[in-house]
């Protein structure tokens, strides 16, 4: 017994530390360098030199480079809803609320990627479960965040938390592909702020 479990890797242990810190390291220079080049394929080359390791690493944490960009762009976006919700906490009423919520998602660095994520997801059925993955946490978080904020501000939604959170980000995602497309207009063509129904509580409506 002891001698079958002397080359093995033991949960929480240096190897399994070490496995997560060179995860990390290969996502987060991902981000950086698909950031930096959101309009261009990235190599895998390019990424495991920007992280310190060998090319055959990310395959190994990742399973492929489809796999790590779609970790990479969701993982830019949760980064920058962070930025969002700053903004969205510094609204002073429902109406500047909705309308620099929508202004600042459709201007966020992450957006072109997380759309390329999408359709990556959809071309490549193995994948599905990764974007779904990611997509309901998105989803979840900004779920949390809408709930405190109505609570602080005593301000309310006409419609249960997920189907308001899930509608504004698809109208943000939509937006984002049509600019990409070459659609005529622009991001300000669309109505997001629109697809918000934050209202000032009916306790707030009174005074």
């Amino acid at each position: 017994m002891t001698a079958e479990r002397k080359g093995r890797r033991q949960p929480g242990g240096p190897s399994q530390a070490r496995g997560h810190s060179t995860r990390g390291r290969i996502l987060d220079s991902a981000v950086k360098l698909y950031l930096a080049n959101p309009s261009s394929d990235v190599s895998v080359a390019a990424i495991a030199t920007e992280a310190g390791v060998f090319p055959n690493q990310v395959t190994y944490y990742f399973g492929s480079k489809d796999s790590l960009f779609i970790h990479a762009a969701f993982l830019a976006l949760l980064h920058d809803a962070e930025r969002v919700e700053a903004i969205g906490h510094s609204a002073g009423s429902p109406e500047s609320f909705r309308r620099n919520m929508a202004r600042t998602a459709l201007m966020l660095p992450s957006m072109p990627l997380v759309v390329r994520a999408l359709a990556v997801g959809t071309s490549r059925p193995a994948l599905a479960a990764v974007v779904d993955q990611h997509l309901d946490l998105l989803f979840r978080q900004s779920g949390r965040y809408l709930a405190r904020l109505l609570a602080q501000r005593d301000w309310e939604v006409e419609r249960p938390l997920p189907v308001e959170t899930r509608t504004f980000w698809s109208a943000a995602f939509g937006a984002t592909l049509l600019s990409q497309a070459g659609v005529t207009g622009s991001g300000s063509d669309v109505d997001l702020a629109g697809t918000l129904t934050v209202r000032a509580g009916s306790a707030g409506a009174g005074r």
